[in-house]
């Protein structure tokens, strides 16, 4: 489809959390291109400003930005106190990252339950509290920007890997129940990616930037182009090749296709 249509069917505002950099600030500049408003949410405040001015010097974007902390008990509150009175048409969830870096045991409980409450309980309450207009409106879009670690257990990111395959089913989920409502949902599965998060993580434990990392511009423009037709979209794979996962995107969404139907027989039986 092309700018026009995109906006109308996910427009007018299109909120991102974990805009500051990387692919966030890639998807923001994406679509302040195609004639979105954006609310900006970080828990940085001063990249988000520095954005914000950036797009509306480029695109003449209407912005608003708040400092969110994603972790905390209230995120989805604050972000729906931010975009009160505005019609968020497309969320995009991007934050995620794990700051950790340990083996379970040897990370405190604490900084675990706040990558879980990031990961989990703010992406399952704001998925909850934006799609529900979108669906009484009939149009809209989810995006959850997520990982291959989702696939599989890994040591040193376990509580990061699962929480990412909550977000991987959560959004699988949805997808089936919004889809006759008009709303598109999509879990994004990246691989590694040119990110400031990333080279500062690589750079700390003493690695080399690796040559093949994704350029997080690509990234976003292929996750808006994939929205419509979710449920997963595997960076670095073609819709129907299974590298990361032993399932390709049209596998996964096929079986739920056949899944939901099996359930819609049986609740009518």
């Amino acid at each position: 489809m092309d700018d026009r249509q995109y906006l109308e069917r996910y427009g007018p505002w299109a909120l991102i959390a974990g805009a500051s950099e990387g692919t966030g600030a890639s998807f923001a500049r994406a679509l302040a291109e195609k004639g979105f408003k954006l609310v900006l949410v970080s828990r940085r405040e001063a990249p988000l400003d520095a954005l914000a001015a950036e797009l509306k010097a480029a695109y003449g974007t209407e912005c608003v930005t708040a400092s969110i902390d994603l972790s905390r008990d209230d995120a989805t509150e604050r972000m729906l106190g931010t975009a009160h009175g505005r019609e968020i048409g497309l969320l995009i969830l991007n934050a995620g990252a794990d700051p950790n870096g340990a083996m379970f045991l040897d990370g405190a409980i604490g900084s675990w339950n706040a990558l879980a409450l990031r990961n989990v309980m703010t992406t399952m309450h704001a998925l909850h509290a934006f799609a529900a207009p979108m669906q009484a409106r009939g149009r809209g879009g989810l995006i959850l920007v997520g990982s291959g670690a989702c696939y599989g257990g890994l040591p040193g990111i376990g509580v990061y890997a699962a929480s990412k395959a909550f977000g991987l089913v959560l959004c699988e989920s949805l997808w089936a129940e919004l889809q006759p409502h008009g709303v598109d949902v999509l879990s994004y599965v990246l691989g590694r990616t040119d990110t400031p998060a990333h080279r500062e993580l690589l750079n700390a434990r003493g690695m080399a930037i690796p040559s093949d990392l994704a350029n997080a511009d690509a990234v976003a423009r292929l996750g808006l182009e994939r929205l419509a037709h979710g449920p997963v979209c595997n960076w670095g794979e073609a819709d129907d090749e299974a590298k990361v996962s032993a399932t390709s995107a049209a596998q996964r969404r096929d079986r739920i296709r056949q899944i939901a139907a099996a359930a819609a027989a049986y609740a009518r039986g």
